[in-house]
């Protein structure tokens, strides 16, 4: 979300947002990450249902840090930017520590404007290699989104953090920050918000949720100049009451997770055709 700038709600954004599938969607293994570094572009961006993960997590003693890519400057209409920016950083700094978050980093692309770069590819693999994640937790970069039509910051975070993640395991890519002391490393998850095609949960039932209102609570002077915009409570109370149901618990928070260490889904039904074909080839013709 973001000021003036938010999402166009689709009709169907609500049975999207249910995650409903035939199947459960089923937890996170147990152990999969101890440290998860959360990638996006505005202050207030990982309280739109997010950090009621993130304070599950810092519960079960996870360690999570967040990147934010610009200030916030454009994102109140009544107040200039440059009143704007440490307003919102102060109030993301206040929403963060309610769900057990104390680094957070801000970046100086200009806010409604991102673009694209390898400058940007380049300071979120420095980040990378600097946290040591074993996840990456972004917004989505697809254009059309749970909510509805998903604004341009986000999708650029998203893409970018994206291909940062893979930048951050090269060392012939942006080889200078091998200068600076700071070596490869290879990130597991890569963590989706907002995908209406979700692979994993997190169960946020009880406290986890109430703290992750209460981060998107602090965004107070945020929150007063969007007008009609729903009680925190409210809202982030019903999206992970509608998640939890493709969960089968009482409120959830929902991700599109990809292992990068794991083959491919497509190469592992390769391969078990590859063992079928060569079996039937075995058998005698005729039996």
């Amino acid at each position: 979300m973001h000021g003036r700038h938010r999402p166009v709600v689709s009709p169907n954004a609500a049975s999207i947002a249910c995650g409903m599938a035939a199947d459960q969607i089923p937890p996170f293994p147990d152990g999969a990450f101890g440290r998860v570094l959360c990638v996006v572009a505005h202050p207030d961006d990982v309280e739109y249902g997010a950090s009621s993960a993130v304070a599950a997590w810092t519960t079960a003693g996870i360690d999570v840090a967040y990147l934010l890519l610009t200030r916030g400057e454009a994102g109140m209409d009544a107040s200039p930017p440059d009143a704007t920016a440490p307003l919102r950083m102060q109030e993301q700094i206040a929403g963060s520590r309610e769900v057990g978050v104390s680094q957070v980093d801000f970046l100086d692309y200009p806010d409604g404007v991102l673009e694209y770069s390898l400058q940007m590819r380049r300071d979120i693999a420095r980040a990378i290699r600097t946290y040591r994640p074993e996840a990456v937790l972004v917004g989505t970069w697809e254009v059309e989104f749970v909510v509805g039509l998903n604004q341009s910051d986000h999708r650029v975070a998203g893409l970018a953090a994206l291909d940062a993640v893979r930048d951050a395991a090269n060392r012939w890519v942006f080889p200078e920050l091998l200068d600076d002391g700071l070596a490869p490393w290879s990130v597991r998850w890569l963590l989706v918000a907002g995908d209406p095609r979700p692979t994993h949960g997190v169960d946020v039932t009880g406290d986890a949720v109430g703290r992750g209102i209460a981060s998107l609570e602090a965004h107070r002077e945020y929150l007063a100049g969007i007008p009609g915009h729903p009680p925190a409570g409210a809202m982030i109370s019903g999206i992970t009451a509608m998640q939890g149901r493709a969960m089968g618990v009482r409120n959830a928070v929902l991700f599109r997770a990809f292992d990068f260490h794991s083959p491919p889904p497509i190469a592992r039904e390769a391969m078990r055709a590859a063992e079928e074909a060569a079996a039937s080839e075995m058998v005698p013709n005729g039996e």
